[in-house]
């Protein structure tokens, strides 16, 4: 199965947000190359938020280009077999933390946003995973910085999508 069809059962399967999910699938219908950062119109991503084992943190990074505090995420490659896969590679390529473990039950959220040109729209599949006992964070090339907030912390650093995302992991919990 390809990336774009995992895409396309996963926002098939997810019960929220059926307006949003709609306009993610009736992008991916219109643009076969959806999944790809090449599709200017805008295209999917895959983020992770960072639960510390103790379930009362989350890691998230300052990320360089935006210079804003957001969960780990990014771009799908032609390496990542499903958007789950795309998700878990990028909190554990951003966070440095080995033996990440998605949290049950498929996406968390969906969050469409506008981003610079040339590309016009980022449809990022949001997903939450638990740090292993013990994970010590590692600053990548993409960060300034990566730091624990506490749950209550994170509306005071982060933007409204964010702590949208948290709101959702944390009824997930």
């Amino acid at each position: 199965m390809s990336l774009y069809d995992d895409a396309v059962l996963v926002l098939k399967g997810y019960e929220d947000q059926e307006e949003l999910r709609q306009a993610y699938l009736d992008h991916l219908a219109a643009h076969p190359n959806g999944m790809w950062k090449a599709c200017q119109a805008g295209h999917v991503t895959a983020s992770a938020l960072v639960i510390d084992p103790s379930r009362e943190r989350v890691l998230l990074t300052l990320h360089k280009k935006l210079r804003m505090w957001l969960q780990m995420g990014g771009h799908c490659e032609p390496g990542d077999a499903t958007v789950e896969a795309a998700a878990l590679r990028e909190a554990t390529e951003e966070s440095g933390i080995a033996g990440l473990t998605l949290l049950a039950g498929g996406p968390v959220r969906l969050d469409r946003h506008p981003i610079p040109a040339p590309c016009h729209w980022h449809f990022d599949v949001q997903y939450a995973v638990l740090a292993p006992s013990g994970a010590v964070q590692e600053i990548s090339d993409e960060s300034l910085d990566l730091r624990w907030f506490a749950y209550d912390e994170v509306a005071d650093v982060a933007d409204e999508s964010v702590v949208r995302l948290l709101e959702a992991t944390r009824a997930r919990l």
